[in-house]
């Protein structure tokens, strides 16, 4: 079983506290999103969890924990979101240079293969426009040079909550031949930091500008991480295009205090702050306690792993480069 921490809220930046106590005590409870009343007991046993997957904005709250999880057997990797967005798009994250630096120390700590860059969403305002954009990735790229050997890219998708956050901020839309060229322009860029593009559910991206599909859920990363092959099926669950192998999310919609105005997973600031401040530490709920008329079932979880041992990958981790070849070899070194 694959842990994700969690699409729905960053819970690395926000509530390190409560996942290592539900660590600790081996198992978290979840309620699902389209009905509070049913909630899923998830066992967080290390024997059988293959791999947590942090989702972040801001990692640097969690990097004082992660020695002990380790120590309690928990193996992980970290998808690190760091976008051209400005202040009136993400007014609550710390600086970007603050997360440069948080990006670096991770990769420093666990390894630049276990820490992906999402440079996602990609959207384009009057204030920002395409090649704003580029010299914002440009630089991120620089920063990130050697810490990284991967990024994920998709355009905006306006989803309700998105369009509604997003009204009056001055969207540009772009015609598919200057986002073609647009991509173009990214995939040398990050070429030339060492850095592979791949697209996160993004036909345009795969069909037409040739980057090859993401797995943010990925197996074969797993795989590698662990040392011995996993096979682990496809998650039913998410967009049609995903990549991504099945995994148990532990996170909660409307807990994020980002403020992101892009963001799928927050319906309105007034709801974040209700349920932060209903938010207990020890509660093996992340929003609130059971109050007795929920049905918890437990959700049972299989390990994925090969009893084989340890065996080559079936697959690179990286079957095809992206189509601006070859890519050069990461630096050993800070220039």
């Amino acid at each position: 079983m694959i842990i994700s921490a969690s699409r729905r809220t960053d819970i690395p930046a926000v509530y390190g506290e409560w996942l290592l106590n539900r660590l600790r005590e081996g198992y978290v409870l979840v309620r699902n999103p389209f009905n509070a009343h049913q909630v899923s007991r998830i066992a967080l046993d290390p024997q059988m969890v293959e791999c947590i997957v942090f989702w972040t904005k801001n990692p640097a709250p969690l990097l004082p924990r992660l020695a002990e999880i380790g120590r309690l057997g928990h193996r992980f990797y970290f998808q690190y979101t760091l976008t051209a967005c400005d202040r009136i798009m993400e007014p609550f994250l710390p600086a970007r240079r603050e997360r440069i630096a948080a990006f670096r120390a991770l990769a420093d700590r666990i390894g630049p293969e276990r820490v992906l860059w999402r440079f996602d969403p990609i959207l384009f305002t009057r204030r920002q426009g395409p090649e704003a954009v580029l010299r914002a990735f440009a630089e991120l790229a620089a920063g990130l040079r050697g810490h990284t050997r991967r990024c994920t890219i998709s355009f905006v998708t306006l989803y309700a909550k998105c369009r509604r956050n997003l009204e009056n901020m001055g969207l540009l839309s772009v015609d598919d031949r200057e986002r073609m060229a647009f991509v173009g322009r990214l995939a040398a860029i990050a070429a030339d930091h060492g850095i592979a593009v791949y697209a996160c559910c993004d036909p345009f991206l795969d069909e037409c500008c040739g980057i090859e599909a993401a797995r943010c859920i990925d197996d074969r990363l797993v795989a590698s991480i662990l040392g011995r092959p996993v096979r682990i099926p496809r998650d039913k669950g998410q967009r049609p295009g995903c990549g991504c192998a099945a995994s148990v999310d532990i996170g909660a919609y409307g807990t994020c205090p980002h403020g992101c105005r892009y963001c799928y997973a927050n319906g309105s600031g007034r709801t974040v702050a209700v349920n932060r401040a209903a938010h207990d530490p020890g509660s093996p709920l992340l929003v609130g306690n059971l109050t007795g008329r929920e049905t918890v079932t437990e959700r049972t979880g299989i390990s994925h792993c090969s009893p084989q041992g340890v065996l080559p990958l079936a697959e690179p981790l990286h079957p095809r480069p992206a189509p601006v070849a070859p890519f050069p070899p990461p630096p050993s070194a800070e220039p």
